[in-house]
């Protein structure tokens, strides 16, 4: 999912809106607040033709040729079916995301918010509009993974199905015994409790040697947590923590993390590889997964299809 957000870091964004040129700051400002009226409705959510003018900016400033509006118009549309998704889903984006991106997006580029503002301004797409667009693509990437998941799991005789259209080898995975350690920080106490905290979280992460003594060590802490996460695959790691198991040997623990619950690190107990249909099952789906790369090929192509042919939409 992080591959549909990274749209809005440095290397494929100064490609798509070719900064770094004299030629973006030459363009022609338009008429900001110009006059609009609704251009398609797509479950009833309208498409306006302002949205659309600043959009055949945006696509102008992506290099895209062809009838832009019309293009314009195609983009709003798939981007409004994305939107519900988004909130079927309950998928949240926070303004402090967005905002870090764009201002990411601006430093990648060696300017200003100011200046970044400048240029999307005189092409006629404004800052705001560029800031909805990258809460879409950042929200759409959760929202598909979570639908996807849900419903097009593979069952263990897809899987099997699979295994013998690719030589009957079956996968194999490796399955992690894990152990999550918190360090509490109640509500209202962030500030005046997490440097401690993590020091005392650091402390105990470097003494971590199996998951035998941890309990009896934690008992001797106060307001410190321990749970069995039991048996883990490692297509069914959480993402927060998927890349630091996976480089944390047996009998170690993983750095700290600063959470919603205080500061957390997980012990990694055990790890063996495990090879049999549900593995398989489990592997096949997380390269499903990651087929959702946002260039109009992947899952998340397929599940865009379904949502547009399912859809009310009416043009104008």
């Amino acid at each position: 999912m992080q591959k549909l957000a990274s749209w809005v870091m440095r290397g494929t964004m100064m490609a798509m809106l070719g900064l770094g040129g004299p030629t973006l700051l030459g363009l022609a400002p338009t008429t900001a607040h110009a006059a609009s009226s609704v251009a398609a409705v797509v479950n009833g959510m309208p498409v306006t033709t302002y949205q659309i003018r600043q959009r055949a900016a945006f696509l102008k400033l992506r290099r895209v040729g062809g009838n832009t509006t019309q293009k314009a118009t195609d983009e709003l549309i798939d981007e409004a079916l994305k939107r519900q998704e988004i909130q079927r889903q309950g998928v949240n984006i926070p303004d402090e995301e967005v905002n870090a991106a764009y201002l990411n997006f601006a430093k990648g580029n060696n300017l200003s918010e100011a200046q970044l503002a400048e240029v999307l301004g005189s092409a006629g797409f404004s800052p705001q509009a560029f800031k909805d667009y990258i809460r879409v693509q950042m929200g759409w990437g959760q929202a598909a993974s979570r639908r996807i998941q849900r419903e097009e799991r593979l069952t263990e005789q897809d899987a099997v199905q699979r295994m013998l259209a690719q030589g009957g080898e079956k996968p194999s995975t490796t399955e992690y015994t894990l152990q999550q350690v918190i360090f509490v920080i109640p509500n209202g106490q962030r500030g005046a409790m997490l440097a401690n905290r993590k020091r005392e979280a650091q402390a105990m992460r470097q003494r971590f040697q199996s998951c035998d003594s941890t309990l009896a060590f934690a008992q001797g802490l106060r307001d410190v947590t321990v749970r069995d996460l039991g048996r883990v695959a490692q297509p069914e790691l959480p993402s927060l923590w998927k890349e630091d198991v996976m480089q944390t040997s047996p009998g170690r623990a993983t750095p700290t993390k600063e959470t919603d619950r205080g500061v957390e690190f997980i012990g990694v107990c055990n790890a063996r590889q495990i090879s049999d249909d549900r593995a398989a099952q489990m592997v096949f789906q997380a390269r499903d997964m990651e087929s959702l790369n946002g260039d109009g090929s992947g899952a998340d192509a397929a599940l865009l299809k379904k949502l547009r042919d399912e859809a009310q939409i009416v043009r104008r």
